[in-house]
């Protein structure tokens, strides 16, 4: 059955709005109800989009809810080893949960199934085996360095250890699901099942009794993660037994480590980036700043999301306009997704200035500490966004060697800022430091796009691609 939002708005809507909300009104019947690509690819824009509304107030929502009842200084101590935990599971599967968005795509098209099945095995068997690896490294030097890290963060470090595998392996499912398409699959687990859940155990574990510490919330953590990937194991199971044949593996590790080491230097350099500040408030100044900090960073989450949905939704879709040699609609598409990732994240950073102080407050009287940090973050989710996902463009484009040496040199930049900065001015410090490498990163992806893949990558770049471009 279907149901058209046209008929129902023509009838519905004052005269004065028809000819403003009709054509945006169509444009909803059309990717929900045409066949095609661009139908597709708009549903899958819809579902993402909606999905990333959905997590995003969810993961506010959790993290107001531990800082709620940890406090400050306690919640500073899980933010601190999470974050760790967060950029050690993006270079733990050696970027093979990066490539997975190229090969699966070009071994589909060309029919190529006993490649796609080898690679989809041996990214799996690269991920666990790899993260494991790196969680026994970790272990053992929080052991052996247990007398010079600071007491607070040794069992919670210890925890995080045990998340990291698995963590590790729920996001090479992820990357699968996205490949082919099935967004509610590739979403929801990661960004809804695992934050519920963690609220659910840790609420519970607090009416049990148990203390309301930085080591409890880890343990909730890993009871999360681990049921979310049974779950998503048993999900993924026969969906991909419908679409992979089961024929001969070919495994060509070699090339596809090749490949995939500079995809992993992107999202690793990447995330350090984002995560630099944290890290460094949390080395200059004591945990409880490090929570208020973080309260800023999650809050302009409310804002990332949307570079997040379109960056998912488009990898895979600037890939195939890639190796399809389609130069115009490349151009095209990549002017498109920049001006769906900023259009956006105007309104939405328009509508958190005066609404700030009101969701720092959720947290705690405290965080308000925050609010002149916040502000100015802003100004860097807006020039990532004015480029919109020009990084997937470069991967997918095979200039991951390039964009990872642009994260390398920002991430110096942003430490550097950092240490400069933070000392001298605090949190307001932290948050200039960031913001700066931001705009860094933004000028040197967009001029690296234009010069490698000749696309320009911005939300006012011409309708049609540049003059001479290959």
């Amino acid at each position: 059955m279907r149901i058209l939002f046209a008929p129902i708005a023509e009838k519905v809507l004052p005269s004065s709005l028809k000819a403003t909300l009709m054509p945006l009104v169509a444009r909803l019947d059309s990717a929900l109800w045409e066949e095609g690509d661009q139908a597709a690819a708009n549903r899958g824009a819809l579902i993402v989009f909606f999905s990333r509304v959905v997590s995003a107030a969810l993961a506010y929502a959790l993290q107001v809810f531990l800082a709620r009842i940890l406090g400050s200084t306690e919640y500073g101590i899980f933010v601190t080893v999470w974050t760790i935990l967060i950029i050690f599971s993006l270079f733990s599967c050696s970027g093979f949960s990066n490539s997975i968005l190229r090969f699966v795509p070009e071994f589909n098209a060309q029919k190529d199934f006993a490649r796609l099945n080898g690679f989809i095995f041996t990214a799996q068997r690269v991920g666990v085996f790899g993260s494991t690896a790196i969680a026994l490294a970790g272990a053992l030097a929080t052991w052996v360095l247990s007398d010079t890290i600071e007491s607070h963060f040794v069992l919670p470090l210890f925890l995080v250890a045990v998340c990291l595998p698995l963590m590790v392996y729920t996001n090479i499912l992820e990357s699968v699901a996205r490949a082919y398409d099935w967004q509610l699959l590739a979403m929801m687990p990661a960004f809804l099942w695992r934050p519920t859940l963690i609220i659910i155990v840790m609420l519970g574990a607090w009416l049990a009794g148990f203390p309301p510490t930085a080591a409890t919330a880890c343990i909730s953590a890993i009871i999360a993660i681990w049921a979310v990937a049974v779950l998503q194991t048993i999900m993924m199971r026969p969906r991909l037994r419908a679409v992979v044949p089961s024929v001969p593996k070919i495994i060509d590790f070699k090339f596809w480590l090749i490949v995939s080491t500079p995809m992993m230097l992107v999202d690793g350099f990447f995330q350090l980036t984002m995560s630099a500040d944290i890290l460094m408030v949390g080395y200059w100044m004591s945990p409880d700043q490090t929570g208020i900090y973080f309260a800023a960073s999650r809050t302009l989450a409310l804002l990332h999301f949307v570079f997040y949905a379109v960056r998912s939704v488009s990898a895979a879709r600037l890939s195939r306009l890639y190796h399809s040699g389609d130069q115009n609609g490349l151009h095209a598409y990549s002017r498109t997704a920049a001006q769906m990732t900023f259009y956006p994240t105007v309104l939405l950073a328009v509508l958190l200035i005066p609404t700030a102080p009101l969701l720092l407050r959720l947290f705690g009287s405290d965080f308000m500490e925050a609010l002149p940090a916040l502000y100015i973050l802003i100004f860097g989710v807006l020039a990532r966004a004015a480029i919109g996902p020009a990084d997937a463009l470069l991967i997918m484009s095979g200039n991951q060697t390039t964009c990872a040496w642009v994260y390398a040199s920002v991430f110096a930049a942003n430490v550097a800022f950092n240490a400069v900065l933070i000392p001298a001015l605090g949190l307001v410090g932290a948050a200039l430091s960031t913001t700066l490498s931001t705009f860094i990163e933004a000028a040197l992806i967009y001029a690296v796009t234009r010069k490698r893949v000749g696309v320009r990558a911005f939300f006012l770049a011409a309708p049609t691609a540049p003059a001479g471009s290959s």
